[in-house]
């Protein structure tokens, strides 16, 4: 599979009739592959970016999931598990409280299932596992790169847009040249196991892993002293008051975000508050899951500020009138 870390990888992890199967599928017939799932009582599919294939019984792909396709034994998924832990699942208390493996080559490994009702609750019994395939595309980004080095940059898309792998290239591209912070809250972008990135995110890049972004961010500034931070999924005011002190302190950011266009964007409040603070220079919107890790627009803030602005205002003026006015609100005759 061109262009992606290898799924020999995923295979050894594998039961061996499933190994066996998977293991005489021509490669080419794998290119682009995205993701492996394996669900108990189901099937084994594999996600392409334009497409859903199917293990069969005999060997072979299927574009549906038919009688004859290969149906997964709750057993097989606690084999994996097994081996996912290196037979020591108690050791693993922190990857069955989030649901994730990492493991070589960057590959990391969701789990759905049943958590207990512990104070710290585990997952203990496992429904279905998703080995993600990170794909590291050199030159992805030299576009991005080119057009807003040394800016602050929000990279937008849908789910499996290609986010994360944009992201990645742009660290790494930094990193080369310049003093580069990465705070890899879930180690996806890194893929740090025993101390090492599987993946090449720049010689010079600092990685902070297995803390929330916020946090990660401030210790960096701190103490790193990074010209550039990067950091995947703003999602909470705390993450964009970190990024505009990081800013205050003359250091610039590289971050993603949900959302396929402004109209979507500007409805999150961390993205808005961004915005209004002029924290941002530039959003880059990828064109889809369809096309992965492809550009579609490079959107310059400044050009565009007071129409953002004003769809802001409107936007937050829609959710006053939609939701029901409050006791204080009623009592005052106040009306948004």
């Amino acid at each position: 599979m061109i262009g992606s870390t290898s799924y020999r990888t995923v295979l050894s992890y594998l039961p061996e009739k499933m190994r066996e199967l998977i293991s005489d599928i021509p490669e080419d017939m794998l290119y682009g592959l995205m993701e492996l799932r394996l669900r108990a009582g189901g099937p084994v599919y594999f996600i392409f970016p334009d497409k859903t294939k199917y293990l069969l019984k005999g060997g072979g792909l299927s574009e549906k999931y038919t009688d004859v396709s290969y149906k997964v034994g709750t057993a097989a998924i606690c084999e994996i598990i097994d081996r996912l832990s290196h037979f020591s699942v108690h050791s693993c208390k922190k990857q069955l409280s989030e649901g994730c493996f990492v493991i070589e080559n960057g590959i990391r490994v969701g789990i759905s299932g049943v958590y207990s009702t512990a104070a710290t609750p585990l997952l203990y019994e496992y429904s279905s596992l998703n080995f993600r395939i990170p794909r590291c595309i050199h030159s992805c980004a030299d576009s991005i790169f080119n057009e807003t080095f040394d800016k602050n940059v929000i990279i937008c898309g849908s789910v499996n847009s290609g986010k994360t792998t944009v992201l990645r290239e742009l660290c790494r591209l930094n990193g080369n040249i310049r003093k580069t912070s990465l705070i890899d809250e879930r180690n996806e972008i890194a893929c740090v196991l025993d101390g090492v990135p599987a993946n090449d995110v720049g010689t010079m890049t600092d990685i902070l892993t297995n803390t929330n972004r916020s946090v990660g961010i401030m210790s960096a500034v701190r103490t790193l002293s990074p010209e550039v931070v990067f950091c995947d999924e703003i999602s909470s005011l705390k993450d964009s008051r970190a990024i505009l002190n990081g800013i205050g302190c003359g250091v610039k950011f590289v971050v993603t975000a949900h959302g396929s266009n402004m109209a979507e964007l500007i409805k999150r409040s961390e993205i808005a508050y961004l915005i209004e603070n002029n924290a941002i220079d530039y959003i880059v919107f990828l064109y889809g899951a369809s096309f992965p890790s492809k550009v579609r627009e490079i959107k310059r803030i400044s050009n565009v500020n007071k129409n953002i602005s004003s769809d802001i205002d409107n936007t937050r003026r829609s959710i006053l009138w939609s939701r029901p006015l409050g006791e204080t609100e009623k009592k005052s005759g106040f009306m948004p």
